[in-house]
């Protein structure tokens, strides 16, 4: 019994120190006690809008690294509080220095995101000054309270967010790690159907949603790293950090193995038809993707990890059926396909090897650097030259910082013309849609205007259900907490909770039904312009970036294997240049992936191309996975002729990725189609044997490098199919291509 209930009060803690939607609670209610008790209610909706505007700004730091950003949160929230407060009354000079905020608090995003949300948050409480004074003029209150009150709130929530980062200083890490945990055993289920023995399978539309996939893990693995480095010291960490630390290294090891591809599917599918081998491969593979989900939910519940012996049996019946097969009559093409089923194996069985480290009480496995990379601005100097490099008409933060800024002072004119009196949701709603891609802002468009239209319904039943005051000021509680905790995952239902929360507040004051039509044209008039600004306000569609991020794409996936065959010459070590370049690989794959995903949400005649754009996203991300075996399985070769031909082919590989990529970037071709940069491979696939010498990590090394090859040939092939498109359409310039030009 005592157990149970230390499990509930750990769990209770935690819960309330890791979720923002719980101190976002505990800041209503407390409030929402304070106004009822002394008769303050038409104070609510400025405090309740200070609270939400100061949890926009949270960043996930320790508790000095919060006091620190929280002071710096009020101070631009009081300066942009009084300044809406000094300018209201002045239109012009109001639209200007809205403009020049938009552009400075966005190009923050330079330094990093969390000035980038400190940014957002101080122009979100800016427009929700805007509209408070206005609630206030309405019900003739002075309106010099208004700044104070916007800050009263904020200053309150920021309070219990220092509370919260000092008595659970690595909450935020361990949720961190529990999501990457379960976005990583999702990916694994779904590389799991890989292994599908069906003939004929869309093996290509498989690795496009794979590449969607990792994308996301990829971005969880580097906001866990961020949050981890935001609590290192100067010192060793210990306790619950160190734990932590250990853990997000497996997961990024479990990444490299689940990444890895050993063979063609196809070809795999086709010589194991009758076998019921890769179904067993596959079987272990999605034990071990929920084997991630039960370590993610170890890890949230803060209670021990262990590993299942179902993927151990598993694991010796894959072993046992590998010699059951090495055993049968077989061409030498199959032999070679079985060796390949073999490093496959081999890579499971080192994938559970790291799982089974998680149940550990230390888990640093053999690592002797666990060192991780802090990319914060750590001088005035260094923030200054981020800026700067920003400061350029290519970059998409100057663009979206200039966007921005013009599209708030048109909706400000826009205002003027039809309603001033409670045209501010205009701004308001402009600033929240207006995303850095066209693709990001109908998206969110749709989802605005969706959860606009759902909230004013739900709150106009409201508003007739309970009259009562004091319930209304309990669902708007309710309705800012749902706001938080949907926000990410489901902004319709995040939207439709922050207009219940404005109507419920606004009638605090006596005007909550008037709001509701206003809010529905003022929703629609700034989605329309920020939607016109995204598209005709310093474009930047996809495809003209397209050239820069596959580039990009490359340069990594060349270092990354560069540093892998320096290690099958040196020796395996995990140490942190081989973790930043395999880092750096996917970080540039994740971002290819992200901007082709979003090309395809453009206006058709802005991407005559993306066919090709989404065939060479689909290479690339198979020409990574190809690395990542290498990377898996690295271990130092023998000095041998066999050594120094892998070496050089490998060297020949990242050379032809390095030429295709200043290909890409200076839009010409340097060779002619097809050529290799580099000699063909001097090991024949199907004459390797003569090299093994009883180890088989040549013949994976050479059967990967072959698989390399393949797709560098088809990238090149695809990227040269592109720049022709490009040149003919700079021959023929048409009002499409004009635009997209722009």
């Amino acid at each position: 019994m005592q157990a149970t209930l230390d499990f509930w009060r750990r769990q209770s803690w935690a819960q309330i120190g890791g979720s923002q939607s719980l101190r976002v609670f505990v800041a209503l209610a407390s409030l929402l006690a304070l106004c009822a008790l002394n008769g303050w209610a038409t104070a609510v909706i400025a405090l309740y809008l200070g609270v939400i505007a100061s949890a926009l700004a949270e960043t996930d730091d320790n508790w000095r690294g919060r006091v620190r950003a929280q002071g710096v949160t009020l101070a631009f929230f009081a300066a942009a509080a009084w300044a809406v407060q000094a300018l209201i009354d002045v239109p012009w000079m109001f639209a200007l220095a809205i403009a020049v905020a938009a552009f400075c608090l966005t190009m923050m995003g330079a330094l990093q995101a969390r000035y980038k949300s400190i940014g957002f948050a101080t122009l979100v409480l800016a427009m929700y000054a805007t509209i408070g004074i206005d609630a206030q003029v309405a019900v003739s209150i002075a309106r010099h309270r208004e700044p104070l009150l916007l800050l009263t709130g904020a200053a309150w929530y920021g309070l219990l967010s220092i509370a919260a980062s000092a008595a659970l200083p690595a909450q935020a890490v361990q949720h961190r790690l529990a999501t990457l945990f379960e976005v990583l055993g999702t990916y694994m289920s779904y590389k799991a159907s890989l292994f599908e023995p069906l003939r004929g399978m869309d093996i290509k539309r498989k690795r496009l949603s794979l590449a969607q996939l990792n994308a996301g893990v990829v971005h969880e693995l580097n906001a866990a790293k961020e949050s981890i480095v935001r609590r290192l010291g100067a010192c060793e960490p210990t306790g619950r950090l160190a734990r932590y630390r250990e853990l997000y290294l497996i997961a990024q090891d479990v990444h490299e193995r689940a990444n890895s591809s050993h063979d063609d599917y196809n070809a795999l599918a086709d010589a194991f038809f009758h076998s019921d081998l890769l179904y067993r491969c596959q079987r272990v593979l999605m034990l071990q993707g929920d084997a991630c989900s039960q370590l993610a939910q170890s890890i949230a519940q803060r209670v021990p990890f262990v590993m299942d012996t179902d993927t151990l049996q598993a694991l010796d019946e894959l072993r046992n059926a590998v010699d059951h097969q090495r055993g049968q009559p077989a061409t030498p093409q199959r032999r070679s396909l079985l060796a390949s089923v073999e490093a496959l194996t081999d890579n499971l069985a080192q994938l559970q090897a790291q799982l089974a480290g998680a149940s550990e009480t230390s888990a640093r496995m053999g690592r002797t650097d666990m060192g991780l990379v802090d990319t914060s601005p750590h001088s005035l100097r260094e923030m200054a030259t981020r800026v700067r490099q920003q400061l350029v008409p290519g970059s998409m933060l100057f663009r979206h910082a200039s966007r921005l800024a013009i599209a708030l002072s048109v909706g400000h004119a826009v205002m003027y013309w039809i309603h001033p009196a409670q045209g501010y949701w205009i701004l308001l709603t402009t600033l929240f849609v207006c995303q850095q891609s066209y693709g990001e802002t109908v998206a969110r468009l749709s989802q605005r205007t969706a959860g606009t239209v759902l909230g004013v319904v739900v709150g106009w039943a409201l508003l007739q259900l309970f009259p009562q005051s004091s319930v209304q000021a309990l669902l708007a509680v309710g309705a800012g907490v749902l706001f938080f905790s949907t926000r990410v995952a489901r902004y319709v239902v995040a939207t439709a909770a922050i207009t219940v929360l404005v109507l419920l507040c606004s009638n605090q004051v006596g005007h909550g039904a008037v709001l509701i039509v206003p809010r529905l044209i003022d929703t629609l008039i700034g989605s329309l312009i920020a939607w016109l600004a995204v598209a005709l306000v310093f474009p930047r569609w996809q495809s003209l970036r397209f050239n820069e991020l596959a580039a990009a794409s490359l340069r990594g996936q060349a270092d990354y294997l560069s540093r892998v065959t320096q290690q099958y010459r040196d020796g395996a070590r995990d140490d942190l240049p081989y973790r930043i370049d395999r880092r750096s690989a996917h970080d540039a794959d994740a971002a290819l992936s992200t901007a082709v995903v979003d090309m395809h949400r453009e206006p058709g005649r802005m991407r005559p191309h993306a066919g090709l754009a989404l065939r060479f996203l689909i290479q690339s991300h198979t020409l990574l996975n190809y690395i990542s075996a290498l990377g898996a399985h690295r271990v130092a070769l023998p000095d041998s002729t066999a050594r120094s031909t892998f070496v050089a082919e490998s060297g020949s590989a990242a050379n032809a990725l390095h030429d295709l990529a200043q290909e890409l970037d200076g839009r010409s071709i340097l060779q002619a189609p097809g050529d290799y940069a580099g000699p063909a491979p001097q090991v024949p696939h199907a004459g390797i044997e003569d090299h093994l010498e009883g180890d088989p990590s040549p013949q994976l090394f050479s059967t990967e490098l072959i698989l390399i090859r393949t797709q560098i040939e088809s990238l090149q092939k695809l990227a040269r199919d592109w720049l022709k498109h490009e040149r003919i359409a700079a021959r023929q310039p048409h009002a499409d291509e004009a635009t997209m030009t722009t």
